[in-house]
């Protein structure tokens, strides 16, 4: 093989292997976000609504702030299996690459470029450890006087995710 196909070939592996660490760094990233979500539901009807729903995602009330109108809920996060063997997954993967290319260009050291791939499911590892964690959840309701007809404005504090899945439980817009 040509001299020259094999560094090149090493220094785009690493290249990659550079994106590969840190997209697996960024699985564990704080994600929060604040938006204004709006229901069309009056505030007596809907707080016991939310309520609910964030008792059903086992988040529990860890403080009431009566002044601002803001409630804050507190709940534990499971990380996720699927996202966890993923990511063991795409190690292994960078790793069979390196050590493929590190194996042709130092033919002598074979048996200990293999034993790199060992080191794949300390990925998975590394988001179990860190994505497992308690997640706050600050909500301020305020009443919109802006239409018509009674409805409540929120502004939600949390993780993008969750802002997501609450906007679709519960149908509510987001505020322009």
């Amino acid at each position: 093989m040509d001299t020259a196909i094999l560094p090149s070939t090493l220094l785009l592996t690493l290249l990659l292997s550079v994106g590969l660490f840190f997209f697996i760094r960024a699985s564990t990233k704080d994600r929060t976000q604040t938006a204004q979500l709006i229901s069309e539901q009056d505030e007596a009807v809907f707080m016991p609504k939310l309520q609910d729903y964030f008792r059903s995602r086992s988040y529990r009330v860890v403080g009431i702030d009566k002044e601002s109108n803001q409630v804050t809920f507190e709940g534990f996060v499971k990380p996720s299996r699927f996202l966890a063997v993923f990511l063991s997954l795409l190690a292994a993967v960078g790793l069979v690459c390196l050590s493929l290319v590190l194996s042709l260009l130092v033919p002598q050291l074979n048996i200990f470029v293999w034993g790199l791939l060992l080191l794949s499911p300390l990925s998975g590892f590394f988001y179990w450890q860190k994505a497992g964690r308690l997640e706050k959840v600050l909500l301020k309701l305020e009443p919109n006087f802006s239409q018509k007809q009674p409805s409540s404005k929120i502004t939600v504090t949390a993780h993008r995710d969750e802002i997501i899945e609450l906007q679709n439980a519960l149908q509510l817009k987001l505020s322009d």
